[in-house]
């Protein structure tokens, strides 16, 4: 958040698992489709929000397993944990924490749990400071939900349970879950004078719900939302125009929301043949994806093996333009545009992507920018950052 001097122009909250992430798509399209967008158009002005019900380790293991790209802002746990920050150890929310501690007490809870045979304890990893979880039945949630909620509120607890996926049930405070602690984070922007312009918020299950009852959001159900949550939808927010129901699945369905409400650009690069000579925008950060889709497509032997195409890019590129490495070593721009010729098609009928993650840039002279980025590559099963 700190390379904003002023209010994001757009604030993305996306859950995950089938959300922004299509476990039924393992190419991953959509969810490529989507880190070019962002990158090209909004990382350098706007912020995402990552809004999970997994626990940091597990939301650490789909970081590795998928290409997501590197949120501002985290919320996991079902909205009991944010943290901050790009690095690999955000900074967590310590006022969130205290906040969530008021009538709430983890041992209490797992007390009068103890009394329900039909709940089963989630792996450890599942469990955080304000938050137990469970595996139960579908036919006995009804029933087990009523009794549970009264035994802890004798107890002089404050807690919400929810019950998802038509398996995982979920104890919390009461200030607790995604739509809370998604207010909690727009208050806190605005007091630093960043409150976004724009928020759009992403779901597809039944902890999702709350995000839509966040006051002035815009709002996406993504067309493969669960069952309970699209009738969720249609009993409490139908007539909201701010609100709707995707025709497309995941990501798909989260850039359909962005032209829908007019929020900025949807059309990813990916869409566009030849997107690296197709040159509408200027933005260093635009310029940087252009360039490594244009490099992926080349490795996988998508586009011709033409001379001119390496002309074309040699004279996109300032001749005193370089790359420089992470280790400090720099290279030319035009000698590493040589270096591709040997590369054609050295990819094709691989599982090869390569995407960029973390696009920054600045303007070091007039007309000259520095730009920097992580790029990742992946074959297979295989990611790599470079």
């Amino acid at each position: 958040m700190d390379r904003l001097n002023g209010p994001a122009n757009l604030l993305i909250v996306s859950d995950l698992d089938f959300t922004m992430v299509d476990h039924d798509d393992p190419e991953n399209v959509a969810l490529l489709r989507f880190n070019a967008l962002w990158e090209a158009y909004y990382r350098h002005n706007s912020l995402l929000v990552h809004s999970t019900g997994r626990s940091p380790t597990i939301y650490r293991d789909l970081r590795k397993q998928k290409p997501l790209l590197t949120p501002d802002i985290t919320i996991m746990s079902v909205g009991t944990e944010i943290t901050y920050g790009e690095s690999m150890v955000p900074v967590p929310d310590e006022r969130w924490k205290r906040y969530l501690d008021h009538n709430w007490n983890r041992e209490t809870v797992m007390e009068e749990t103890a009394k329900f045979p039909e709940l089963t304890l989630q792996s450890e990893i599942e469990q955080g400071p304000h938050k137990v979880s469970f595996h139960l039945e579908k036919e006995n949630a009804s029933k087990v939900m009523q009794a549970l909620s009264k035994y802890l509120e004798k107890r002089g607890l404050d807690v919400k349970i929810i019950y998802s996926f038509g398996i995982a049930l979920d104890i919390l405070p009461q200030a607790a879950g995604k739509g809370q602690a998604l207010e909690y984070l727009l208050e806190k922007l605005k007091a630093g004078g960043l409150r976004p312009l724009n928020t759009l918020v992403c779901g597809d299950s039944e902890n999702d719900a709350e995000l839509f009852t966040v006051p002035e959001v815009y709002g996406v159900l993504v067309s493969n939302a669960q069952e309970k949550l699209v009738e969720w939808y249609a009993e409490n927010v139908r007539g909201n125009a701010q609100i709707i129901h995707a025709t497309e699945r995941c990501a798909d369905g989260i850039m359909q929301a962005i032209v829908k409400f007019s929020l900025g650009p949807n059309v990813s690069p990916r869409d566009i043949s030849d997107s690296m000579f197709k040159r509408k925008n200027l933005s260093p950060g635009h310029e940087v994806v252009m360039f490594y889709l244009f490099y992926e497509r080349w490795r996988r032997g998508e586009v011709e093996n033409s001379e001119q195409y390496i002309q074309m890019l040699r004279s996109i590129f300032h001749p005193t333009g370089k790359f420089v490495q992470p280790s400090g070593a720099d290279q030319p721009m035009h000698q590493t545009i040589d270096t591709l010729v040997n590369l054609f098609g050295d990819k094709r009928g691989i599982d090869f992507h390569v995407w960029v993650d973390r696009v920054s840039f600045v303007e070091v002279s007039l007309g000259s920018w520095l730009a920097k980025f992580d790029k990742w590559e992946s074959s297979g099963e295989i990611c790599l950052v470079i």
